[in-house]
């Protein structure tokens, strides 16, 4: 028997909602088949059967809230296994008349281990009956490239594996350890609200998901920002020729997607501000991917532009559209909103003038895009009116240091002041 377990859909998945069922008991399933659908903190996905057999149990029904990662959620029996015995009845079910047997021993059910890791410290995707025959042979999962659907390990994986001393898992950091205890949240009772004075609303996944992942960048990254004003007028023209031109074929080009073209241009020109932080060293990334910050109900999603520096605006207009309709719709897959080598936020919609944004990891920096709104400058020693838009680098000291930040933002803003270059 096999149990098949909660997945975790995302890195930062540790919880989700079991939305749909597409098997019931008795059917057959392969690998690869869609078996249910699994609401996450960021989106709606289908999981796949990685191994083939009989589903013998549904152990979560459909609609279940705060299913955890790992968790059993239906039994699977492999072709030509036995089928589990049938569980006791209960005791209220029973005859009255009927003495009740003596309490049989309990003997714990094997278990998968825990998913392993990489070094780097992503989840290796195996099977539960993988990782219960490694773990049996002492083979290393890391050592292993699975044949099953997306790369996962599978039994087939394993059993031609060489045996040996499966790496031993790293040890945790805990206060022990470092001396440091973690801060404990006080209620708002504690603090001096009192209780029945507000209306509590539950966190969802993403909330849940988007608070731990500012925590831990806000702790561990090493933030400081950059600050530049740039005059838009020519690119407010520019745009405006851009969509008569386009107009037929029904794209709209916005001032964001001439804010990412630009910073796409900008990161190959200083490739040093393209970079991610790892305790390895210095991760060099060889395209601009940008992510693009969007809101949604609930929470905040990053869809990326791949390869933004190949692409021209009307490309990334459509992009950006299409991927924003599916975020608000949350149905992006995992590889449209995870990873990313630069992220571009931008409020100037809402009238905000300036914000500093956290990093989103394991980015280097984010950009923060303010409103373009008219402000006097001085032009050959005369004061006239111009459009200004504030921009604010934030960038990961560990990365990108104060003069790699300053020789990006010297070439994002004669790309967005003078946008011709960037139809070139």
């Amino acid at each position: 028997m096999t149990d098949i377990l909660m997945p975790a859909l995302s890195p930062t998945m540790e919880e989700g909602v079991l939305a749909k069922w597409h098997v019931k008991v008795g059917d057959v399933v392969s690998a690869g088949d869609v078996i249910a659908e699994i609401e996450t903190d960021k989106a709606t996905m289908e999981v796949e059967a990685v191994d083939e057999g009989e589903v013998t149990d549904i152990l979560v029904a459909e609609g279940t809230e705060g299913v955890k990662v790992n968790t059993p959620i239906a039994r699977l029996k492999e072709e030509g296994g036995a089928a589990a015995p049938k569980p006791a009845a209960k005791a209220e079910e029973a005859p009255k008349a009927a003495a009740a047997p003596a309490e049989a021993p309990k003997v714990a059910a094997p278990t998968a281990p825990a998913a392993p890791k990489s070094a780097s410290g992503e989840r290796i995707f195996a099977s539960p009956l993988a990782r219960r025959i490694a773990a049996q042979n002492g083979v290393d999962l890391k050592s292993i490239k699975g044949t099953g659907p997306h790369g996962r390990i599978v039994k087939r994986d394993v059993e031609g594996a060489p045996k040996g001393a499966a790496q031993p898992a790293a040890a945790t950091t805990t206060a022990a350890t470092t001396g440091i205890a973690p801060r404990q949240a006080l209620s708002l009772a504690q603090m001096g609200i009192p209780d029945g004075s507000y209306d509590l609303i539950p966190l969802d996944g993403m909330k849940k998901a988007v608070a731990r992942r500012m925590v831990d960048s806000i702790q561990n990254v090493p933030h400081f920002p950059l600050f530049i004003d740039c005059e838009i007028d020519q690119l407010m023209a520019v745009r405006a020729k851009v969509n008569k031109m386009l107009e037929p074929q029904g794209i709209k080009v916005s001032v964001n997607d001439f804010v990412i073209k630009a910073a796409a241009m900008a990161l190959k020109m200083v490739p040093e501000a393209n970079a991610s932080y790892t305790p390895e060293g210095i991760a060099m990334h060889h395209n601009a991917d940008v992510s693009m910050a969007v809101a949604i109900d609930g929470g905040l999603i990053t869809p990326i532009i791949k390869k933004a520096e190949t692409k021209g605006l009307a490309q990334i207009a459509t992009e950006s559209k299409d991927l924003a309709k599916r975020a608000r719709e949350r149905k992006l897959k995992p590889e449209e909103f995870q990873g990313g080598t630069f992220s571009v936020s931008n409020l100037g919609m809402f009238g905000i003038k300036q914000f500093t944004s956290i990093i989103n990891e394991p980015q280097g920096c984010i950009m923060s895009v303010g409103a373009g709104e008219q402000r006097p400058v001085v032009k050959d020693g005369q004061i006239v009116p111009a459009t200004v838009m504030t921009v604010t680098l934030t960038c990961d000291h560990r990365v990108v240091d104060g003069a790699t930040g300053a020789r990006f933002l010297q070439a994002f803003k004669p790309l967005i002041e003078d946008p011709v270059a960037m139809l070139a």
